[in-house]
């Protein structure tokens, strides 16, 4: 059911006489909802919630929202108890962020929040009822009183929808009870999981638990094993504990592997009616050494007007995964393959990503190829997308493209005419449109990468800087340039797609940015311009200040997700921006491809914004569930490594500056610590938010953001997944000695992930990515 029709059914069903409130799967099966549609409903009933149309009532029952105050006497008898500023429909939604004191913090929802709600609402422990950290939750406002009448307060009066019910931890025991202490600082005491022995658990173990029921500041929490993972440090489990915890997809169903096999079967490399055979046309890819799904494969000749003549060719997963096959279904719902530290956990079943979509050399291979003329000075001229079918002459890798580069001579007889001149003309008119960009204003931080390198246990042996090189750049500027010209002959055609969007950063946030650098020294125009913001991260470069402006410009930045909305690319100076070039890997990009083909065929049957607006939530919130994963199991891993290197010191990165202490992460080995302010005990620190610092009163010592540090690991605790660092003082030049930090490899080199990643800018908040595995731009 089309999501409009199917909130007009549902407001219908709300609405009707005698409609007695129903959880959300009760009305699905009142509605005759497949599993698909009742996704879709789950995602109304939220969205229409936050709006204010439907509330929670007990035990999560859907109802109307009233304006009368009867909805109060639905409320428990505990929850009415208290002063409140105002019934439950002038209740808030959002989402509850629980500290290690009890106590929480709820985000109001943009919807809930109004004009003058600009601070979160304080939670007292005992007003927080059992909310768990990234619930959504509905407050309640008290009246203000005491000696912070600034002080926004409120009462949880009910959880609108946990985040999660299962939870990875450790078990052990203890006085005869069975315990486990779920994975960092989401529950302050362990959780009773009665008798387990039906599952032959062992202390030590890495266990899942059911929440039975959550602990609160009048109870404990109580629970269920229902897997037990391994024991703790065994290989392996590790990343199985952030697969359970985030729950990430595993196994494909069976219903999809099917499909995948029928389409396996049926694919003969014929090139049939609707489709351009581009065989003849030389064609090349660029990726990591070891890379296996080529999704992007790049032509390019010179016209007889003296334009370009740019193709982009991308793999035509359309092709493969029909629309609302079994096949599409699994694909829509992880929307994003998910690139963990030491393994990959694909949006479709290998045999297509690696297979069958993958444009290998020598083979022919479908594409949805993105015809772009450019000026001789790489304006865009016009953009054809065709169904097409090429078959590539050679692969590259980044390391040889750069070889390549420094010595093209050489080069020149190991390769035919026609791929050295394909290369020469690729890196030419590549620096023509990087230099284009930057002169629109576009934004790239200077923010090394560095990641960790794996044994064949999985764990960490030390780590390795990323290198963004000109290889890097030249697929980077065509992957660019093609979402931009494929959104922008979608938005010419007035057809609603899901687009690439980064909002602009709040003034106020730009207007701190630039009392900041001004503290730092810097004499800088207004930083709402951005080119003024460009200028100043040009300025920095290679300077002491370098990571501190950096760091700060990275905070003052939205963050990219996906929407139907007419926004711009704030990071990338775009007006009209998509994602198309990754299909295999990227829900979205498919979505896109979609469109194109039904345009194609004259049967361009838009999706409903309604449609589009639920699919885009869904997108980014899978997005940042794999970006969350990532970085939650290489903290697990750099743990592990760092637990038996207690004392040594290492270098590091000041990146976050509170009123209780300092973030630190490692510059040779990315582990982020923490200092707290009372570890600083040669003088009393003040916290200045303008300036991102501790100052010192008696000896004017100080620690600000992006300050290059010299500390000592002081405790590990891989359970808590809790790094403290002892601080030893600011980095001076004088420091440039050996480090005594067993590191494993320090050598500059490219890791196979973020090579791949290079087709996105380097940064991360700002969505002007990295690449593959990494952020979205």
């Amino acid at each position: 059911m089309p999501p409009t029709d199917l909130q007009k059914a549902l407001l219908d069903l709300v609405d009707s006489k005698g409609y007695r409130p129903l959880k959300p799967k009760a009305i699905a099966k009142r509605l005759g909802l497949n599993q698909e549609s009742t996704r879709d409903l789950k995602r109304i009933i939220k969205r229409l919630i936050k709006k204010g149309q439907l509330r929670w009532g007990p035990e999560h029952l859907v109802q109307r929202t009233r304006d009368d105050s009867s909805a109060a006497s639905e409320s428990t008898p505990e929850k009415s108890k208290t002063k409140s500023k105002g019934s439950p429909s002038d209740a808030i939604t959002g989402v509850f962020r629980r500290m290690a004191g009890g106590f929480g913090f709820v985000t109001p929802s943009r919807a809930a929040r109004s004009p003058a709600q600009k601070q979160d609402i304080y939670i007292s422990a005992k007003n927080s009822s059992d909310a768990s950290s990234g619930d959504t939750v509905l407050v309640r406002l008290l009246a203000r009183k005491g000696r912070r009448p600034d002080k926004v307060e409120g009462q949880i009066i009910d959880i609108v929808e946990r985040e999660k019910n299962r939870f990875v931890g450790t078990y052990f025991e203890r006085a005869g009870n069975a315990l486990v202490t779920v994975a960092g600082k989401l529950f302050s005491q362990p959780i009773s999981v009665g008798d387990p022995g039906a599952k032959s658990v062992r202390e030590g173990d890495i266990v899942v638990i059911e929440m039975v029921r959550f602990p609160s500041h009048a109870h404990d929490g109580e629970g269920v094993i229902v897997d037990v993972l391994g024991p703790r440090g065994a290989p392996g489990v590790d990343t199985l504990a952030i697969i359970h915890e985030f729950n990430l997809p595993q196994e494909f169903p069976e219903e999809a592997l099917i499909d995948a096999r029928r389409q396996a079967a049926e694919f003969d490399e014929s090139i049939g009616n609707g489709r351009v055979d581009l065989t003849g046309v030389t064609t090349l890819t660029i990726d990591p050494i070891d890379a296996r799904d080529f999704d992007d494969a790049i032509s390019l000749d010179k016209l007889e007007n003296g334009h370009w003549l740019l193709g982009v060719h991308i793999a035509d997963v359309t092709h493969f995964v029909e629309a609302g096959s079994a096949l599409d279904q699994e694909a829509r719902e992880r929307a994003t393959s998910v690139y963990l530290p030491d393994r990959v956990i694909p949006m479709l079943p290998e045999i297509i990503s690696n297979n069958l979509a993958s444009l290998q050399p020598d083979r022919v291979r479908y594409t949805m190829t993105a015809q772009i003329e450019m000026t001789a000075d790489g304006a865009l001229v016009a953009c054809d997308v065709v169904k097409g079918a090429i078959r590539s002459r050679r692969r590259f890798t980044y390391e040889e493209v750069d070889d390549f580069l420094a010595d093209r001579t050489a080069w020149k007889k190991k390769l035919d005419g026609e791929v050295f001149q394909l290369l020469e003309a690729m890196h030419h008119l590549a620096m023509i449109l990087r230099r284009r960009r930057m002169e629109r204003g576009s934004l790239e931080l200077s923010m090394p990468e560095v990641k960790v390198d794996l044994d064949a246990d999985g764990r960490v042996t030390g780590a390795h800087v990323v290198e963004h090189t000109e290889s890097h750049q030249i697929i980077e500027e065509f992957m660019l340039a093609a979402n931009e010209a494929v959104a922008t002959a979608l938005s010419d055609a007035e057809l609603p797609f899901m687009r690439r969007i980064h909002e602009d950063p709040n003034p106020r946030k730009l207007q701190a940015l630039t009392e900041f650098v001004e503290e730092l020294g810097f004499k800088t125009e207004s930083l709402e311009s951005r080119f003024a913001i460009q200028k100043l991260l040009t300025t920095v470069r290679e300077s002491p200040e370098e990571y501190a402006v950096n760091y700060a410009v990275l905070r003052s930045m939205q963050k990219a997700i996906y929407s139907p909305l007419e926004e711009g690319h704030y990071a990338l100076a775009s007006e009209c921006y998509c994602h198309f070039t990754s299909p295999i890997r990227r829900y979205p990009d498919l979505l896109v491809h979609r469109l194109f083909a039904s345009r194609l065929t004259g049967k361009a049957k838009p999706q409903p914004l309604e449609q589009l607006t639920s699919l885009a939530e869904h997108c980014s919130q899978r997005e940042q569930r794999a970006a969350s994963a990532e970085r939650e199991l290489t903290k697990v891993k750099l743990l592990d490594y760092m637990s038996g290197r207690i004392g040594e010191e290492l270098v590091g990165i000041v990146t976050g500056v509170e009123s209780f202490g300092l973030f630190v992460q490692g510059q040779e080995v990315p582990a982020e610590g923490f200092v707290h302010i009372t570890a600083l005990t040669d003088d009393y620190y003040h916290f200045d938010r303008t300036t991102h610092s501790l100052t010192g009163h008696r000896q004017g010592n100080s620690f600000r953001l992006g300050d290059k540090v010299r500390v000592a690991v002081a405790n590990v605790d891989v359970e808590r997944r809790q790094l403290d660092f002892r601080m030893l003082g600011k980095w001076t030049a004088a420091d440039r000695r050996p480090q005594r930090q067993a590191t494993g490899r320090t050598a500059r080199k490219k890791s196979s992930k973020a090579a791949k990643s290079s087709k996105r800018p380097p940064t991360k908040k700002t969505g002007a990515k990295r690449h593959k595995p990494k952020k979205r731009r």
